[in-house]
């Protein structure tokens, strides 16, 4: 970990010093648990009591609590933004050596930057760029591509014709480019399997969680775009396209063929059928189901209780007109109100 000063900090980040500018830290903390030599952030006013019995050498804080601030501060419009930016200074991700380890099977030629862990497999025609970090254990199969700077971590697995940008981030257990769930029913019942043959395309900056699987196209492609931000346990069916700059939560499932505009949020363990179009900026709160598209940016929540499907459509047609039923009610209300009255 770097020790550096709040002034070395405010020359590279910005950001106005209140208090010495020679005090140092060398890493961060949350503003309850910090110890000396630590910097904390606050960007919730409802944390200020913490402030004033925080141990920290330093905070990073908004003009609005400047006046609170009892220890030497940076004064920002975004303090967890510059939390984040701070945070990858002082704490920069390992690099492994490069190097391929004796017991990993690689068919491709790799750039001498490239370092690739024990037990990983790289197919024929992989092209691997620059800086690349494999971890143990990964499956590269062939003519995959992946942009220079980006990580593996353990136990990978990525199929062929796969691309992935540069500076991806990829946790264990990721499964990209398997079969998407394709399947035509024959009259006696059975499933008749439907070749996938499109990729997955993979944008510049995106991370995937752990143990998240993004499935190849059916005929076109799988597309994630730049930025993109995937929690653990995520299922992105076939030919879904996410647009740039979207995060999704973990557990969360995505059928087939819908698309998901730039910047949009997901919450946790929501759930969105196939084929719809969700509009740029929606904001889908924690385990909605949303089972129709979105034409317009907004904040969106909400599921029904499990029925039997056609109970379920009928209370559900009701449900739509709630807002013109209760308008009726209250002019109901206001007649009997009226014809009362005239008694």
């Amino acid at each position: 970990m770097a020790t550096v000063t709040l002034r070395e900090i405010v020359a590279r980040f910005g950001g106005e010093l209140l208090g010495n500018g020679e005090t140092t830290v060398d890493r961060i903390a949350s503003i309850e648990n910090a110890a000396p030599g630590s910097i904390t952030f606050l960007s919730n006013p409802k944390y200020k009591r913490a402030l004033a019995q925080t141990a920290a050498s330093a905070v990073i804080l908004h003009p609005n609590s400047a006046a609170d601030a009892l220890i030497p501060a940076i004064v920002t419009a975004q303090p967890y933004l510059y939390f984040a930016h701070v945070a990858q200074w002082l704490h920069p991700a390992p690099s492994p050596a490069p190097g391929i380890h004796l017991s990993a099977t690689v068919e491709s030629s790799l750039h001498q930057s490239v370092s690739v862990g024990p037990g990983t497999r790289i197919g024929l025609n992989a092209k691997i760029g620059d800086s690349v970090v494999i971890g143990a254990g990964c499956s590269i199969d062939s003519d995959v591509e992946i942009g220079a700077g980006s990580i593996l971590h353990s136990g990978v697995m990525i199929y062929a014709n796969t691309r992935i940008g540069s500076k991806a981030i990829i946790h264990s257990g990721a499964v990209i480019g398997a079969d998407g769930f394709g399947f035509a029913r024959e009259s006696d019942g059975g499933w008749i399997k439907i070749p996938q043959r499109g990729r997955v395309l993979i944008g510049d900056d995106v991370e995937i969680g752990a143990n998240t699987c993004i499935d190849r196209g059916a005929i076109e492609d799988t597309v994630i775009c730049n930025g993109v931000k995937l929690d653990n346990l995520i299922q992105i069916a076939h030919n879904v396209h996410i647009g740039e700059h979207t995060a999704i939560a973990a557990c969360v499932g995505i059928a087939g063929s819908t698309t998901i505009g730039k910047r949009c949020t997901v919450a946790g363990a929501s759930s969105i059928i196939g084929h719809l179009q969700i509009a740029d900026d929606v904001n889908i709160l924690v385990a909605s189901l949303i089972s129709r598209s979105i034409p317009k940016a907004g904040t969106y929540s909400g599921s029904v209780p499990f029925l039997e499907h056609e109970e379920w459509l009928r209370n559900f047609s009701h449900l739509r007109h709630l807002d013109r039923m209760a308008d009726k009610i209250r002019d109901l209300e206001k007649r009997l109100a009226e014809l009362e009255s005239a008694k």
